[in-house]
């Protein structure tokens, strides 16, 4: 019997705005059941030290909330709850299934008081002007088109004095790393992704996203752009993930 073709999603360059949202909303809702597994496996467990290291650099000053957009299953929300005892946080993501796997995560660690989880779009947060000390996304910003309206309305939910922090993989810059990141980008990470994911297709959809990201120069441009000053850019495990960080004025 002949093996079906394997599915696979068009590349994020040859859709419109509206076609990727509706492809990531699928793309997202069925990989929940093995987004955690898949996420520390494939990046040897480095995203777990990206995300603590942008946790370290958070500041609470006046409203001690914080709000974690594209949330995901939670993994940053749960780690800046657990980090900063006193504040609040406010995780939203666009796919259901992610927000109901986060709220169970949530729950068992006992942190429903202190965590609020609810499904939302980055471009229309329903919150008011300067609600949040700290405004974060991981991993998730390059599955956003309009990624300068995003910025705008991080920037617009943030109290005067607060930052917006974005925590995004890319290209590796450094010329030493970058033919061997690209064999693991599109050799390995896909072979890994047919053995343990349901849609592995998925991960074809992670790789073609890091590969059209902005560079760190150019996506600190547009962060400016948006209306944010004082920007760090700072690069982790080779450049393999940058944090941005950004003032609000």
């Amino acid at each position: 019997m002949e093996k079906p073709a394997e599915h696979k999603y068009p590349s994020v360059s040859a859709i419109t705005d509206t076609e990727r949202i509706g492809m990531v909303k699928e793309i997202f809702s069925t990989i929940t059941g093995r987004y955690d597994f898949l996420n520390h496996f494939l990046s040897l467990r480095r995203d777990i030290a990206w995300r603590r290291y942008a946790i370290k650099k958070m500041r609470f000053f006046k409203t001690d909330r914080f709000l974690d957009i594209a949330c995901g299953t939670g993994d940053l929300t749960i780690g800046a709850a657990l980090k900063y005892p006193r504040i609040h946080v406010v995780g939203i993501d666009l796919v259901s299934e992610m927000i109901k796997a986060g709220k169970h995560k949530v729950e068992r660690k006992g942190l429903s008081k202190k965590i609020t989880l609810m499904q939302g779009d980055a471009l229309k947060l329903p919150f008011r002007d300067n609600t949040f000390d700290a405004v974060g996304i991981a991993f998730g910003i390059r599955n956003i088109p309009d990624r300068q309206g995003a910025l705008r309305e991080m920037l617009r939910v943030t109290v005067p004095g607060g930052q917006v922090m974005i925590l995004e993989m890319t290209l590796i810059q450094n010329r030493l790393f970058k033919l061997l990141y690209h064999v693991y980008l599109n050799c390995l990470l896909p072979m890994f992704a047919r053995l343990f994911s349901s849609n592995p297709a998925a991960y074809y959809y992670l790789v073609d996203s890091i590969m059209h990201f902005p560079s760190p120069d150019a996506f600190a441009h547009l962060m400016e752009e948006a209306g944010m000053i004082n920007i760090e850019k700072r690069p982790l495990t080779f450049g393999i993930t940058w944090l941005h960080i950004g003032k609000k004025p």
